[in-house]
């Protein structure tokens, strides 16, 4: 080096003009180490703030119910007489006490201070049997000693004196205050069931071993708002044993008789005239007996306490002949002592039992939970529970005292076994997977399953794998490997333009226009999959038997253009022929043939539909990611791979493809992670059944839809918004699961191979 050469050297890195560029220089290192570090510390902080949130609106599912006991004070009215009945208002500060003498004792929840007093208008007659008409409309009945029934509807009053809000029970009389005939003698046994325009009556009579069915309409009057009941039809028979409970259910077709020892006989009644022993069943075995029955919510299910201190659920099931029969569906543990009482929620399948041992023991049926358990006496004896109408409170008669519970449970139908194991509900065959967050029914029971929402979720992105993968990576393969450079400049930005369209479009061209036309030309599209490949290899041996100066008129890199029209053509020749095919197999009627044939249920809106729809829309991403891993492989591999003597489709095989294959991996994992994600898509073509079917012909209703239809609808801090959320927890820890095994499966490939 000479030394003018060396001196402008020396000048060129030293001077200020080198110190000004070496602290610019290092300034912008700081920058982008300090903003590179920034940014990657603040997704991971988004991400686990993400996750805290969606902790933080799920951890209140599974917190324990919180039961304490009030405050106690002297039974209004005195324990002289027996209780039939309490009734509580929704806000817990007035309650009414029906007793067995026809008093009605209103009084205030906070210090017992009567504030209401009324008797029943008994016209001298005692009263013999008593019955909840219905729960939720407070209407109660009141079997006589002359046979004679009184209706009677019990509210609530709110007024404001000194501006004050004040609450007191009233009662009211629907069918007047003149007791209705119904028969002879005292009634001893009464059960009814009342609907929009008709009511049935099931009564026995004193001394009498014969149960009567009445049915009667109600008839409104013209001049006045009164109602009256008109007999309508009427029944009688025998029943095999005698009867200690006589329930009918919410239908008016079902009624139960049951004995001293807990046989019962299940009469269907729907035709009152003809009344029919379906079966004869023995609710408890051994020694085990009945201490007291009543419906839960819904007056469907058959609770029985017993005096072991366990409750069972039973309730009648469906057989494949279309016959119903009783069935034990759970058992509840609740104590070693007898069960003396069961209060049942009205909004939900709650119920609270008390032991004689002074025990408050609060459960949910369809969640098989035990929420929690306080003492309400310390010794024994009979008692009286009643859930208030929230069920944040519950009023417990012991003795001469009432005790009164306040209960924070908000999320009581839901637990591990009802999210993700089968659960037998009521009206159901069999325990299953279901979801159904929502009823126009006011004793609905939530079915909270998240299995069917994932099994759909995992069933809709493995059908567009299915579709997506194997067509994304060997049109990467030919695009990275054997593409000419020119071709390839246009044909990866095409592909990978498709990327951009928005997913509510695919998803909406999907559910309107492919799946109808999938449906009316199914034929063709399995024609489709199988006379695409055979052309395409007829084709490619057709074009390699063409003499040498036509071949050689198209480059090698730029064959794969005349395969467009070749796809073209076959693909419409495929759907031209559906219809020959189906006529020619499936009596020109596929989707009849798979239904009434194969025994396939077939739904328009299918996997298929999805398979083809978010299959094209993953595409883009895995071959677009397999098309850099391919075309990244270093040069100097394959070139020493093909000097070697070995051939194109040796070098791909036994050096590319090893040297890219966590890029590959990598490839597939983000489409399937994108699959699992897809919502738009899935929301507008699959629909939206959430089924538990591996049939390609059937819909589903995967978790990232389920949130993007039900979370508007969900009222905030529910039971249904809050397992919405864990849907949306569910999704972020399989996806984060899944993304961790996959890094790791990619980065061993990457160890194994990166020695190549």
């Amino acid at each position: 080096m000479t030394t003018s050469v060396q001196g402008k050297l020396d000048e060129a890195l030293s001077g200020e003009a080198f110190e000004k560029r070496i602290r610019r220089r290092n300034l912008k290192d700081a920058l982008a180490r300090y903003g590179i570090s920034f940014g990657g510390v603040g997704v991971i902080f988004a991400v686990l703030l993400i996750m805290f949130f969606l902790f933080y609106v799920v951890l209140p599912l599974f917190t324990p119910a919180s039961i304490e006991k009030s405050h106690s004070f002297a039974l209004p009215g005195g324990e002289q007489e027996k209780t039939l009945y309490y009734g509580v208002d929704e806000y817990k500060s007035s309650a009414i006490r029906f007793t067995e003498s026809g008093k009605l004792v209103g009084f205030d929840l906070v210090n017992g201070a009567e504030n209401f007093n009324e008797s029943l208008p008994l016209n001298g007659n005692d009263i013999t049997s008593f019955t909840v008409v219905n729960e939720l409309t407070h209407l109660v009945a009141f079997g006589l000693s002359d046979g004679s029934l009184l209706f009677a509807k019990y509210g609530y009053n709110v007024t404001y004196p000194d501006n004050v809000k004040t609450i007191t029970p009233k009662v009211e009389y629907p069918f007047g205050e003149e007791s209705i005939e119904l028969a002879d003698d005292a009634i001893s046994k009464l059960s009814i069931k009342a609907g929009e325009s008709e009511m049935r009556i099931a009564y026995q009579v004193a001394g009498q071993q014969r149960v009567y069915i009445k049915e009667f309409s109600k008839v409104e009057s013209m001049l006045s708002d009164s109602v009256t009941l008109e007999e309508n039809n009427s029944g009688e028979f025998t029943p095999t044993s005698k009867v200690k409970w006589l329930k009918m259910d919410v239908s008016g077709r079902n009624l139960y008789l049951i004995d001293a020892d807990g046989a019962t006989d299940f009469y269907d009644i729907r035709y009152i005239d003809e009344p029919a022993l379906v079966q004869h069943v023995n609710l408890l075995k051994n020694d085990e007996k009945p201490t007291l029955i009543r419906f839960l919510l819904g007056d469907y299910s058959l609770m029985i306490g017993t005096n072991k201190g366990n409750v069972y659920q039973w309730f009648p099931v469906r057989d494949d002949n279309n016959n119903f029969a009783l069935q034990q569906i759970r058992s509840f543990k609740v104590s070693d002592a007898a069960v003396t009482s069961i209060g049942i929620e009205l909004a939900r399948k709650g119920f609270a039992v008390t032991d004689n041992q002074g025990g408050f023991h609060l459960y949910h049926s369809t969640a098989e939970r035990h929420l929690g358990s306080e003492t309400f006496a310390d010794k024994g004896g009979d008692a009286n529970v009643t859930m208030a109408p929230r069920a944040n409170g519950a009023v417990v008669e012991s003795g001469n005292q009432i005790v009164f519970f306040d209960i924070e449970n908000e999320h009581p139908d839901v637990s591990f076994s009802s999210l993700w194991g089968k659960v037998w509900y009521e009206g159901y065959e069999e325990p299953s997977y279901t979801w159904q967050s929502s009823s126009a029914s006011s004793d609905f029971e939530p079915k909270f399953s998240l299995t069917p929402l994932t099994f759909g979720t995992i069933k809709a992105a493995l059908y567009s794998m299915l579709f997506a993968v194997p067509i994304a990576i060997l049109a990467a393969i030919y695009t990275a490997f054997f593409m000419d450079k020119a071709t390839r400049q246009w044909v990866k930005p095409s592909v990978e333009l498709i990327e951009a369209l928005p997913t509510v479009i695919l998803g909406f061209l999907a559910g309107l226009w492919l799946a109808p036309y999938m449906e009316a030309n199914l034929p063709g599209f399995f024609a489709i999959l199988i006379l695409v490949p055979i052309g395409i290899v007829l084709f490619g041996y057709a074009w390699s038997r063409l003499p040498e100066s036509i071949r050689l008129t198209v480059p090698v890199g730029r064959r794969a253009v005349l395969m467009i029209p070749v796809i073209i053509v076959l693909g419409w020749l495929a759907l031209q022929l559906s219809s020959p095919i189906e006529n020619a197999f499936f009596d020109g009627n596929m989707r009849h043939w798979l239904t009434a044939e194969a025994g396939i249920d077939f739904d328009q809106r299918n996997a298929m539909v999805i398979g083809f729809a978010m299959g094209f829309a993953l595409i883009p991403t895995i071959f677009s990611v397999t098309e850099d891993a391919i075309y990244n492989v270093p040069s100097y591999l394959v070139n020493g791979s093909l000097a070697l003597g070995a051939s194109g489709w040796q070098t791909l095989v036994g050096v590319v493809l090893p040297t890219a294959s966590p890029g590959i991996f990598s490839a597939i994992m983000l489409g399937f992670g994108r699959g699992v994600g897809e919502t738009m898509i899935v929301l507008m073509a699959s629909g939206n059944t959430p089924l538990m079917e591996v049939n390609i012909f059937e819909g589903m209703r995967t978790l990232s839809a389920n949130l993007a239809v039900e979370m508007a609808e969900a009222e905030v801090a529910s039971s249904h918004y809050r397992v919405l959320f864990l849907a949306g927890l569910v999704l972020f820890i399989f996806t984060f699961i899944f993304n961790t095994l996959a890094e790791v499966v990619r980065q061993r490939m990457r160890r194994k191979y990166g020695s190549l």
